[in-house]
């Protein structure tokens, strides 16, 4: 039997045109519609009633971009917020801050803060910023930096103020202050170091204390536990509070049956008891050959160009690229850095009030916080930061002033000179009085009370008060 076919010519027609239609849906593009394209608050309606206006007139229309201001308009702006920025801006410095992040954050151009560099490259002021001062700035009516203020600490303040040619001047204003002393008692238990640390002394004072009796006992091999020290530490002072320094006036340790004694007096050097000197000497030169000196040390020196005052704080030593540099005397070196101007620099505190400075060298040998000794090799001078060629800047301080390195009275192992012997011999009883009342006690009687009486008569009212923990005050 013939079978009968499964479609029909009803069934073809439908079929080609389906095909058709889809055919006519891939490849016909229709136009955009207009909605699509208008801004998007356009699309917002209003919750008012609309209004019966013709329908030409109904006709939703894009937005209108807005004008750009005008010349006038964008001068008006700018001398708005100009006169909306404070003239001074104080900013607190605080760990990991540095100069070029606080000027940018601030908006202050990088040739300004080169110039301020500039004028401080004498004195690195700015080199150490310490969490907790404070940095001012002062700008006129066109937002230009025109003084600089930092606090170095309570009792200083250094400004920087703008002359012409876009220069800075520097200027240090410093407040009157005065020493008061408080007294230290600890016992040897371990070494010198950790038993200075458990009393309350710095690391810094513990090694200075260290260089000043070295020459008289063996610290490692001599002392023994229950050997005893008192130290007479000063603190500077303002009206208001400490500035933060210190200095050790007087130091007894005792071990045995005798007494080891250090004494600062009036020049800055230690002596003991008998006005023997025990500061280490200094070097007059850093360097083992006495270079040239190609610029002297003067404190009134006049910039060729603007005429003012630009002190150079040291002496410039014509020594060539490579010198070994050493340090002038014992001491730590508190500070290493590299200036766009002073070049690689460091900077050594020494026994009471002397620190040095060595700039523009080439390589740097030692670390800050490291112990040196007089004669040290710590640097080879070079040419580094702005100079107009290979030499050693080095510098002398004397209780922050700089003096010239190479006629100074520098400490030498001498005496106490006979004429002024009387008075420093007076001076010594009056701290030794102070360091033995109370002397080292005993923990039955650290909380004596006002008033009692000792072995060696009647206790200080304020006795108590020299005790820096319990247990620490005894008397014998």
């Amino acid at each position: 039997m013939p079978l009968k076919p499964r479609f029909g010519k009803v069934h073809k027609g439908l079929l080609i045109a389906t095909l058709s239609l889809l055919v006519l849906a891939v490849f016909w593009r229709p136009e955009p519609s207009d909605a699509v394209l208008l801004p998007p608050q356009t699309l917002v309606t209003s919750a008012k009633p609309a209004s019966k206006t013709p329908a030409a007139q109904q006709t939703t229309q894009p937005e209108a971009s807005p004008e750009p201001p005008s010349t006038a308009e964008t001068a008006e702006t700018a001398e708005t917020a100009e006169q909306n920025r404070p003239e001074s801006v104080s900013y607190n410095i605080e760990p990991g801050d540095n100069l070029s992040a606080i000027f940018d954050a601030h908006g202050i151009p990088k040739g300004t803060l080169y110039n301020l560099l500039q004028a401080d490259a004498e004195y690195l002021a700015l080199e150490t910023l310490q969490p907790g001062t404070a940095l001012r700035f002062r700008f006129d009516a066109e937002g230009q930096l025109q003084r600089l203020t930092l606090q170095i600490d309570p009792a200083r303040t250094v400004t920087y103020d703008r002359i012409e040619g876009g220069q800075f001047e520097y200027n240090l204003n410093t407040l009157p202050t005065h020493w008061e002393a408080s007294v230290i008692r600890g016992d040897i238990r371990g070494s010198f170091y950790t038993s200075g640390i458990a009393a309350g002394l710095s690391k810094g004072q513990v090694i200075q204390i260290g260089q000043l009796l070295k020459s008289k006992l063996d610290f490692r091999r001599d002392l023994r536990a229950g050997d005893t020290f008192t130290v007479l530490l000063g603190r500077e002072m303002t009206t208001t509070g400490p500035t933060g320094n210190t200095r050790v006036e007087a130091i007894s340790l005792h071990r045995g049956r005798h007494d080891y004694n250090a004494f600062l007096y009036s020049d800055s050097n230690y002596y003991d008891e008998n006005g023997e000197s025990v500061t280490p000497a200094f070097l007059r030169y850093p360097t083992a050959r006495h270079y040239r000196v190609s610029s002297p040390f003067n404190l009134n020196r006049l910039h060729p160009i603007t005429g003012r005052r630009a002190p150079h704080n040291g002496v410039d030593l014509a020594a060539p690229s490579g010198t070994p540099v050493m340090s002038t005397g014992d001491g730590i070196v508190k500070r290493i850095g590299n200036h766009p101007y002073a070049g690689k620099y460091i900077e050594v505190d020494h026994s009471g009030a002397f620190s040095t400075r060595y700039l523009h060298l080439s390589r740097i040998l030692v670390k800050r916080g490291q112990t040196v000794k007089r004669g040290q090799r710590i640097a080879l001078s070079g040419n580094t930061g702005r100079t107009t060629g290979p030499h050693l800047h080095f510098e002398l301080r004397v209780n922050h002033q700089p003096v010239n390195p190479l006629t100074a009275d520098i400490p030498t192992s001498t005496k106490v000179p006979a004429d002024k012997l009387s008075t420093f011999e007076s001076r010594v009883r009056e701290k030794l009085a102070r360091m033995r009342v109370p002397t080292v006690m005993g923990e039955d009687y650290a909380q004596a009370p006002s008033g009692s009486v000792s072995r060696g008569g009647q206790w200080p009212a304020s006795w108590t008060d020299h005790c820096t923990r319990p247990g620490q005050c005894r008397y014998q």
